[in-house]
């Protein structure tokens, strides 16, 4: 990932600052200082129902640099600090109303790895696969692994005392964090450890005046005690561990500036074994009986979370229970008496597998059949013994207040997760809310439990605690709240002395901001609220291709920076809604600078887990953004934004005004790009002057780009569906998806040019085949969004199919020509985000082409890569996925379906990328 890489012109305005605090922490730190409207609506929100207004916030980098951004914050009236990671925290303790530390900017890196003592020093901002990368050549791991891996924070993981799913063997953070340095907010630097070491004046004194407190105030035989302060941890007989007492500390005691953490060895042979109960009550009643076998994982789901996932065995709840060796999966299956089981050795069955999992905090937050839960209840925990029970009682309790809540987790450790579809939105649904937490609490603590079991207390629960420990118990937090920090500046209302769980919701005074229902891209009641789904696990923000197969979010990869995540825009246009630190609406340059680099790749729309569309996001808000003021626009979206009707008009006849000079700046076109010629001859004027007398059984649609740009694909089409014994028709007339338009944010003009279409294409009927990637994309989705009155629109719709989706259904029997020569290249994004490509996997394999195609996103991505100011990422987004493929393989055949990425292909490297009509052509004889 390229931290850094920022496009140009777009450095946040800075507010005004009449305390002279930002001017002071500017003079003071190395790192960054940003007090802009931008960077304070990034950090208003975690991932929880809370939303806190900070007054800006700091990136050190260094120790020092926290030091000295702490002093400042000190001698300007106890300004509070709130140190930040990944800000995925469920319980509103990464959101601050002073400063926030962004410890992930310049604060990230690995010290030392000790592969002999198994130990690693490591900064706070440090993401964890980044760790675990590192320590995987030494056969080593670091032992907690919350779902959020890929993005979470050493420092965010210790100041919640995070779990993950292998808790069961390896325990939570604190049992794997060796000592601390830290900086309390009184300046001083203090090394931590066990023994008492680093213990601030006074803290040990207070322990033995309440030893008899600490001994008796703990509930006993419960693996997963997030909650509260570990206070017991500083017992004489527990070794006065420090260190441990401070982990899960929410930021409220010091900042963590370095951390020695310990290593575990790799399982040497992974087996994965899922076992399916007949519901999710057999499921956690078999988990604790689980644990002697000696499982290093004992996840639990049930069938209305999976909804439909293949690979799982009969059942309708299901235990993940990892093993070293198919050894001790064999034991673990005959001992587990379930209803089925699946053996899964292999890698990437087990990945497919996990990544159910993984993906379930934001999976659960839609609601089957529609609708969204929210955090809230997210994680308590019961001893593992009690969990059947408790599990069941918590469904009771659901039903008693008309929720709904799919629970899922930690089952080995009697840990849950749970997204219930509260009413945040109104007083009546926040009373109930407020009412459910309460009788839930009560719930936990007669099993035993503790109200958090991995995601800390936050504002969420801290309000509760009394309820467990009672008031003696949690007075004493506080006492040692004000021993570690007496001016109480670090992340104040946090675990003691908390405002009300009800007060604060991210969702207070939202209004229904953008195009009423049915008349936008599918952001319904408005856009504040379609933009109020993200809930922040922050998927999107995973660096380079370590994220996975997916596509989100290309321009974060880049750049590396919130303000070009997916999350990171929808926090923007959240605070576009309320007004209050972004207060020119639809005018609002924060928002439409932070879309400048949104490459509407669509890859949100499937990979964000609760699919947050970002590209309809930008297209609403370009349209409201230069409604009525058509010259503010950027040229390009007057040239490529309008290409369609440029090429009907003009056609070839535009080589010769791009010739020109000066043409290119005048079209909005980068000095870096060469404009794509028009062909000589249309597509369509080719179909229309051969003959052909068999009757149609399908129409292929003539997008843009294959009619005027690269007619040779929709002639190769041409050629392999005839040979499939298929005919082959073209609409009755000029058609458009209307995907230029739409990109560029001119909604009406879009629906005029849908509306014609629809007007051509009205009595056809049967499949129509769409060839570009993105074309057919725009007619599944955007044509009935923005036309979802017309009924034309639906049927339309419902008739794409891809080329490969063409071959498969139409012609069943038809054999393709055997290629057998490996392949690289790209798949289209908008293929994975909307069409998907299993019919394109089938027909690659039946024609003998062999490989994998990379993911992400080629960058260029329509009008974006053209457009000035958008090079050098574009070319960073290619640089991610793409190009280390071509450069890798060998005499590659360059496969790439879509105009874009073949475009860029042929910008960036010697190679010319194929559709793969085009191939196939080519191995029927046909000679291209």
């Amino acid at each position: 990932m390229r931290r850094g890489l920022r496009h140009p012109g777009l450095v946040g305005r800075h507010q005004e600052d009449p305390s002279g605090l930002a001017s002071d922490l500017r003079a003071a730190v190395a790192g960054d200082v940003d007090f802009s409207a931008t960077a304070r609506a990034l950090t208003t929100m975690d991932a929880s129902n809370y939303r806190r207004v900070p007054a800006g916030t700091v990136a050190p980098r260094d120790a020092a640099d926290v030091a000295a951004a702490l002093e400042v914050c000190r001698a300007h009236g106890t300004t509070p600090v709130v140190a930040r990671g990944a800000g995925t925290s469920i319980g509103g303790q990464a959101t601050g109303t002073g400063v926030v530390l962004d410890l992930t900017r310049h604060m990230g890196g690995i010290v030392s790895l000790d592969p002999a003592a198994r130990t690693a020093v490591v900064r706070p901002g440090l993401v964890l696969d980044r760790l675990r990368a590192a320590a995987r050549p030494h056969g080593l791991t670091f032992g907690p692994d919350p779902s959020t891996h890929s993005r979470c924070t050493l420092g965010g993981m210790i100041g919640n005392n995070a779990c993950g799913a292998h808790s069961v063997a390896w325990g939570t953070t604190a049992d794997n964090v060796r000592s601390l340095d830290v900086v309390t907010y009184g300046g001083t630097a203090l090394t931590l450890g066990r023994g008492g070491q680093g213990a601030p004046a006074g803290l040990l004194a207070l322990v033995d005046r309440n030893l008899a407190l600490l001994r008796t105030g703990y509930p006993a035989g419960l693996p997963r005690r997030i909650s509260g302060y570990a206070l017991d941890a500083l017992l004489p007989e527990r070794g006065a561990d420090v260190v441990r007492s401070f982990c899960g500390s929410e930021g409220t005691l010091g900042v963590v500036t370095e951390a020695t953490v310990a290593l575990v060895p790799l399982p040497a042979e992974p087996v994965l074994v899922v076992l399916g109960y007949a519901d999710e009550s057999a499921a956690a009643d078999a988990a604790a009986g689980l644990l002697p076998y000696g499982p290093l994982t004992v996840e639990g789901m049930a069938a209305d979370l999976v909804r439909g996932a293949s690979g799982l065995p009969r059942g309708g709840a299901w235990l993940f229970c990892e093993t070293d060796g198919p050894g001790e999966a064999s034991r673990l299956v005959r001992a587990a008496d379930a209803l089925d089981a699946a053996v899964v050795r292999d890698p990437a069955g087990q990945r497919a597998l996990w990544r159910i999992r993984e993906d379930a905090a934001g999976t659960a937050t839609r609601m089957p059949g529609g609708g969204d839960a929210w955090p809230g209840w997210e994680d308590c925990a019961v001893p593992p013994a009690r969990l059947g029970a408790y599990l069941r009682a918590f469904r009771s309790l659901l039903a008693d207040f008309g929720l709904r809540g799919v629970p899922y987790g930690h089952f080995g450790d009697g840990c849950v997760h749970v997204r219930i579809d509260f009413d945040l939105w109104t007083g009546e649904g926040v009373r109930d809310f407020r009412r459910f937490s309460e009788a839930v609490a009560d719930l936990v603590v007669a099993h035993g439990g503790s109200l958090s079991g991995e995601h800390g207390d936050g504002q969420a629960r801290a309000e509760l605690l009394p309820r467990m420990y009672g008031d003696e118990l949690v007075g004493l937090f506080g006492a040692v709240k004000d021993v570690w920090d007496p001016d109480g500046g670090l992340n104040p209302g946090m675990l003691v002395r908390p405002k009300p769980l009800d007060s604060g919701l991210r969702f207070a005074g939202l209004p229904l901001v953008g195009a009423a229902a049915g008349e936008g891209l599918g952001v319904g009641a408005g856009l504040g609220r379609a933009a109020a789904r993200c809930v922040g696990v922050a998927k999107c923000r995973v660096e380079g291709p370590s994220g996975g197969p997916g596509v989100m979010c290309p321009s974060y990869r880049a750049t590396g920076e919130e303000k070009h995540s997916t999350r990171g825009r929808a926090r923007l246009l959240h605070e576009m809604a309320l007004g209050e630190v972004i207060t020119d609406g639809w005018r609002s340059e924060e928002v439409r600078d932070a879309l400048d680099l949104c490459l509407s790749c669509k890859g949100c729309r499937s990979d964000c887990p609760v699919g947050v569309d970002m590209a309809a996001y930008k297209a609403e808000f370009l349209d409201r953004h230069y409604a009525r003021r058509p010259f503010a626009r950027p040229r390009s979206h007057w040239t490529m934004g309008r290409l369609p009707g440029w090429l009907a008009r003009f056609g070839r006849g535009l080589n010769a005004a791009m010739a020109l000079p000066f043409a290119a700046r005048l079209a909005g076109v980068t000095p870096e790009r060469t404009m794509p010629r028009v062909a000589e001859r249309s597509f369509v004027s080719w179909f229309a002057e051969r003959a052909s007398n068999r009757a149609p059984a399908l129409t292929l649609w003539p997008d843009t780009f294959t009619n005027h740009l690269a007619p040779e694909v929709g002639e190769a089409a041409v050629r392999v569906l005839e040979d499939a014994g298929l005919g082959v028709e073209l609409p009755p007339g000029r058609v458009c998806c209307g995907l230029t338009y739409v990109s560029t944010g001119q909604l009406a003009a879009a629906r005029k040019v849908m509306l014609r279409t629809l007007d051509v294409t009205g009595e056809m009927t049967g499949p129509v085949v769409v060839l570009e990637p993105s074309c057919a994309a725009t007619l599944r989705t955007d044509l009935p969004e923005l036309l979802p009155d017309d009924p034309r629109a639906a049927r339309l719709a419902s008739s794409v199919v891809t080329f490969a989706e063409g071959l498969e259904t139409l012609a069943p029997d038809w054999t393709p020509p055997r290629l057998d020569r490996p392949v690289t290249g790209q798949t289209h994004c908008h293929q994975h985000a909307v069409l998907g490509d299993a019919a394109d996997r089938r027909l690659r394999e039946r024609a003998g082409l062999a490989g994998e195609l990379a993911g992400g996103c080629c960058g260029l991505a329509g009008n974006f890569g053209f457009e000035p100011g958008h090079y050098e990422v574009s070319v960073a987004c290619a640089e991610d996925q793409l190009l280390p493929a071509l450069r890798t393989a060998e005499h590659p055949t360059v496969l790439a379906d879509g105009f874009s990425c073949r475009t860029q292909i042929a910008h960036l490297t010697e190679h010319r990328g194929r559709h793969v009509a085009e191939l196939l052509a080519e191995g029927l004889g046909e000679g291209l």
